[in-house]
C-alpha cells in the first residue's frame, strides 16, 4: 500500500511515497512565512501534491509539537509561531480524501527506526534526536508510547544544572555556552584538536547523564540516536558511556544498545508507518 510520510519541521518539509521497505518520489522544500497560518498550510499542501497520486491510500505527518492524536490537532508547533491549534488532519484530509494521521515528529523517528532501522529486532526502544534541541520518542512493548497529551519522552525538558537537559545537549552546549557550532568543533576534532576533542568530551559528559536518567526511567533495549549533533558520535562516545557507568543498575547498561541511526528519512519513513500503526488498530 502507498503511503506519503510528511517531516513538517521549523526550517523544512520533507515529504515522500513510501511502499514496503522502500521511498519513491519524494520532495522538500524551506518553510517560509512561519508567522502567515495560510502560508505555511499552502506550503505544506504543495509539496504533498507534488508527490501525491491516486495509488496513496493514507498520509502520516510528524509535527515538531503537542498533538491530539484522537482528533488529530496541533498544539504550539515549535519554530512556527501561526500555529496554536491547527486541526491539521481535518484540513488534509478535505483536500486530499485519504485518511491522515498525525504525531510528534520524535515518535516518527522511533517508528522509523522500529520499522525501518536498527529498532526492527527490539520491542522497546528509545529514539532520541540530538540538534537544536532533544527529541525523543518511546516504543514499549512493540508499541509507540505517546503518553495522555502526546507529550511523553520529553526529556529534553527536564531540570538539569542550572538550566536542563536541552541547553547543555542541544546546539545551545556550543553556541550559548561556547560560542561555537558543533559542525565547526566536529571539523576541528577531525583533525585532533585539542581544545575541539576536549569539548566533545564535555558535551558527552551531558549526554551520558541524560541517558542515564533515561535508562532509570525506560530501561531500554536500545537507544537509538539521530540528528545532527549524532553524526559526531566518535568524538563524545567515551565519555558518554563513562557517564552512564554511574548507575545504580549495571545490568541495565550492560544489556543496552547504543547506535547511531543510519537511516536517511526515518522521520518520513516514521510518518508514513503512523497510517499502518494506527489504522491496523
Amino acid at each position: 500500500m502507498n503511503k506519503i510520510g510528511v517531516d513538517l519541521g521549523g526550517t523544512n518539509i520533507r515529504a515522500a511515497i513510501v511502499n514496503g521497505q522502500s521511498i519513491g518520489k519524494h520532495n522538500s522544500i524551506q518553510l517560509t512565512g512561519k508567522d502567515d497560518f495560510e502560508s505555511t498550510i499552502r506550503q505544506l499542501k504543495s509539496v504533498i501534491h507534488s508527490v501525491f497520486d491516486e495509488s496513496v491510500k493514507g498520509i502520516g505527518v510528524g509535527v515538531p509539537a503537542i498533538v491530539d492524536i484522537e482528533k488529530g490537532v496541533v498544539y504550539n508547533a515549535v519554530n512556527i509561531s501561526s500555529w496554536k491549534e491547527v486541526p491539521l488532519r481535518e484540513i488534509l484530509e478535505k483536500e486530499f480524501g485519504v485518511p491522515v494521521f498525525i504525531n510528534n515528529d520524535s515518535n516518527c523517528f522511533v517508528l522509523g527506526e522500529k520499522y525501518f532501522g536498527q529498532g526492527k529486532p527490539y520491542k522497546n526502544i528509545v529514539g532520541i534526536t540530538l540538534g537544536t534541541g532533544i527529541g525523543s520518542g518511546i516504543v514499549i512493548e512493540g508499541l509507540l508510547y505517546c503518553g495522555h497529551n502526546c507529550g511523553a519522552g520529553e526529556i529534553g525538558y527536564l531540570p538539569y544544572l542550572d538550566h536542563d537537559f536541552e541547553y547543555y545537549c542541544g546546539t545551545n552546549f556550543f553556541k550559548a555556552l561556547h560560542s561555537t557550532s558543533g559542525r565547526e568543533q566536529a571539523l576541528a576534532a577531525q583533525q585532533n584538536d585539542a581544545h575541539a576533542l576536549a569539548l566533545w568530551s564535555a558535551y558527552g559528559t551531558h549526554i551520558g547523564i541524560a541517558l542515564r536518567s533515561v535508562v532509570y526511567a525506560f530501561d531500554p533495549e536500545i537507544i537509538i540516536l539521530g540528528g545532527s549533533i549524532a553524526k559526531a558520535y566518535a568524538f563524545f562516545k567515551n565519555s558518554m558511556h563513562k557517564a552512564m557507568s554511574d548507575i545504580h543498575f549495571p545490568k541495565s547498561i550492560d544489556r543496552l544498545k547504543i547506535c547511531i541511526s543510519e537511516l536517511e528519512h526515518a522521520t518520513v519513513l516514521g510518518a508514513a508507518a503512523l497510517v499502518d500503526h494506527y489504522h491496523s488498530k
